[in-house]
This record gives structure tokens, sequence and C-alpha cells, in this order.
């Protein structure tokens, strides 16, 4: 399965395309956005695509820091993250609810973090978004 819902490499999806394939979660990825905009300054908005697995994702970043991956899913998004131990280490303080820390002691060890992915589907999940992004951009 890809990683997003959109695959068309020389263009970022449309903005009524990108409502239409999220649905109800539409609200969230904007949320999502707009919550980070305003903690991270200044942030950024970037378009591209893994080597990996085909899909367009959307990078958050601040200066050259990505912050977190949305990849568009049909009705949520996922929220990806490479978290080092010393992010971690914070997210497991922040008050997160023990499913989302599940989720990040479960997550493949890479290089450069554990790759953590989070579906987005409510307004729950974005605060846990938020703070997934608060523990990694303190570390």
């Amino acid at each position: 399965m890809a990683l997003s819902a959109f695959d068309d490499k020389s263009k970022p999806p449309p903005k009524a395309d990108l409502a239409a394939t999220l649905g109800k979660s539409f609200i969230h990825w904007n949320a999502l956005r707009e919550i980070l905009a305003s903690r991270f300054v200044p942030l950024t908005e970037e378009w591209g695509y893994t080597s990996k697995s085909p899909g367009g994702v959307l990078r958050l970043k601040t200066r050259k820091r990505v912050i977190v991956y949305m990849a568009p899913r049909e009705g949520y998004f996922l929220a990806s993250f490479a978290l080092g131990e010393k992010a971690v280490a914070a997210a497991r303080e922040s008050g997160l609810p023990d499913s989302v820390l599940e989720i990040i002691d479960s997550a493949r060890k890479y290089a450069e973090g554990r790759g953590v992915r989070i579906e987005v589907r409510n307004s729950k999940d974005v605060r846990n978004v938020e703070k997934l992004a608060v523990a990694k951009m303190a570390n």
C-alpha cells in the first residue's frame, strides 16, 4: 500500500482533491498545520515523495529541520516522525495515552531515530501529534 493517496510527482494535490480524499479529517489536517505554524516559526510546507513507497507527503519544517511528515489517506492521514531517544523520553513524560506510547515503543529504530506513524482521525489525535512534535523539537 502506498504511503499516501496521491502519487502525481509533478505537482502537489489540488486542495479540493485533498479535501475530498481526507473527508472529515480535512479539518484536522488544517488544524494541525495551524497549530504547528503557531508553535514553530518560521514554518514551511513542502510536498515531496519518498523513495521507498509511492505517494506524496507534506513536510512541515522549521528552518532545515523536519517537524512532521503528513501523508493523506482515504478518510484520515498519517503523521510520521523520526524520534531520537531524548525525544522518546520527553514523549513518555508528556501525558500521551498508553496507545501512543505503545506505538513509539514498538517503532522500528533507524540511525535518525524511531520511525513513528500516528493515524490522525480526530482532534484527540491532533493533540497527541502536537505533543510529539513539541517533544521532538525540544530534543
